[in-house]
């Protein structure tokens, strides 16, 4: 029976969500296996992939063939790598104990290094999220502005209520000398008029 080891898919449309499965060849991509070896999330930033290394080493080593992705995600953790070491100490280049030590200190550099790269991540879009919201930018300035123009808005306010105070003032002083000076226009009237009747009397 030809075993493999492949994806199967999982998780709602245009949100994929994988297992990381051991299963017969001949099955179906969603169908039944043999054995779970972890899962496998490419929504994550970076992506997320969670696995039994040993599990993975015990299948590699029994001759199960993983898919491309999969030993991809293997070498990634470095399964293909103790492969790569068991081979070594099978042909009598170094013992077991020296493999482990090898495979150890490269696990842990892979580690921190993957650590390192999701650290930078996870601060970036936590920039480009405080960005975004303008939580770093305070525009001292522009708060200032609004009080300023307020206070010459009411300075401008207080000359032109004078300018109209004043101006109804200087209209009604005109109004009220103008009744004052009909009189005196009427009573110069009758004057005129009476010698010219005095003078159409002597005439007769």
């Amino acid at each position: 029976m030809s075993v493999k080891i492949r994806l199967q898919r999982h998780g709602r449309k245009k949100a994929p969500f994988y297992h990381i499965v051991v299963a017969d060849a001949r099955s179906p991509r969603d169908g039944r296996f043999i054995e779970k070896l972890g899962t496998y999330n490419p929504l994550t930033k970076p992506a997320t992939i969670d696995i039994d290394r040993d599990k993975a080493f015990d299948w590699i080593m029994k001759g199960a063939q993983p898919t491309d992705t999969v030993r991809a995600m293997l070498r990634l953790k470095g399964v293909m790598f103790k492969k790569h070491l068991a081979r070594g100490v099978k042909k009598g280049a170094m013992t077991q104990e020296e493999a482990d030590v090898k495979w150890q200190e490269w696990v842990n550099a892979k580690e921190a290094k993957l650590s390192a790269r999701a650290d930078a991540t996870a601060k970036e879009i936590a920039d480009f999220h405080a960005t975004v919201a303008g939580s770093n930018y305070v525009p001292k300035k522009k708060e200032e502005a609004p009080v300023e123009a307020e206070e010459a808005t009411v300075e401008a306010a207080a000359p032109a209520e004078e300018a109209v105070a004043e101006a109804p003032a200087s209209e009604e002083a005109p109004a009220e000398e103008t009744p004052a000076e009909e009189p005196a226009a009427e009573a110069e009237a009758p004057a005129e008029e009476a010698p010219a009747e005095d003078e159409s009397k002597e005439e007769e």
